[in-house]
């Protein structure tokens, strides 16, 4: 399978990288192979997976990896992750496709103790507490890619363009040097990506949140986390019983 860094070594080193236009060439290899790599993508809720998953359905087999302990509070994780397993399989109803699912425990006391280790708890959004989280999610998104013995590994939070699609990348291509896997460049937003994932928002009727999902960040928004827990917890009462 393709590397991204045979790609990025014939590259300007001097420009900015157009990680779309990496991921576009390690396609064109696979269909010129005849091949359709098996990948692991992390997804930090369904709206970033909705445009991520229709365009990389077309050229190879996609597992959600629903991978988020920075999300609080807990209720508000498990909306999450329901809206996510949710999408997924209408997705594949309505598509035909047969991306799988697969989730992570929910473990927020290892990304509390990682901020709180490094000082982060007052970092802005965007900063250095976001880059420690980008580490800590694609690290396991790796290292379960490396075990599942999936071609890539990636994620689908470059769609967003409120997130640094260049530091998640750089991250990304740092982590494969640790795990037998490669990393899979992406910048999801590209080709009117986030437009098509609004769309696609309102098609499948997804729930959408108002923020990234950790406490530090919510606090400095000003999100009142006690309406966010009634509210999921309403949610997810009224989807169990409609089961």
């Amino acid at each position: 399978m393709k590397n991204a860094n045979e790609i990025l070594e014939k590259m300007n080193p001097h420009q900015k990288i157009n990680y779309d236009r990496v991921y576009q060439k390690m396609r064109e290899s696979w269909e010129a192979e005849g091949l359709r790599p098996r990948i692991l993508l992390h997804s930090c809720c369904a709206p970033c997976s909705t445009y991520s998953l229709e365009y990389l359905c077309q050229s190879a087999e996609v597992t959600i990896y629903f991978s988020n302990s920075n999300i609080h509070p807990r209720s508000e994780y498990e909306r999450r992750e329901k809206v996510q397993k949710d999408f997924v399989e209408e997705f594949n109803k309505r598509t035909g496709n047969n991306v799988l699912f697969l989730a992570a425990p929910y473990e927020p006391n290892k990304f509390m103790r990682m901020v709180k280790l490094h000082n982060l708890e007052n970092e802005a959004e965007g900063a250095s507490r976001c880059t420690a989280c980008f580490q800590m999610r694609l690290d396991i998104v790796a290292e379960k890619a490396q075990e599942l013995g999936y071609d890539y590994f990636g994620t689908a939070i470059t769609l967003s363009p409120k997130k640094n699609g260049q530091l998640i990348n750089e991250i990304g291509l740092d982590m494969q040097k640790i795990y037998a896997v490669h990393y899979l460049p992406s910048d999801f937003k590209k080709n009117n990506g986030w437009k098509r994932s609004v769309e696609m928002c309102k098609a499948y009727d997804i729930y959408r949140q108002c923020y990234c999902g950790c406490i530090f960040a919510a606090r400095q928004q000003g999100i009142n986390l006690k309406e966010i827990h009634k509210s999921a917890v309403k949610f997810i009462n009224k989807t169990d019983d409609k089961k």
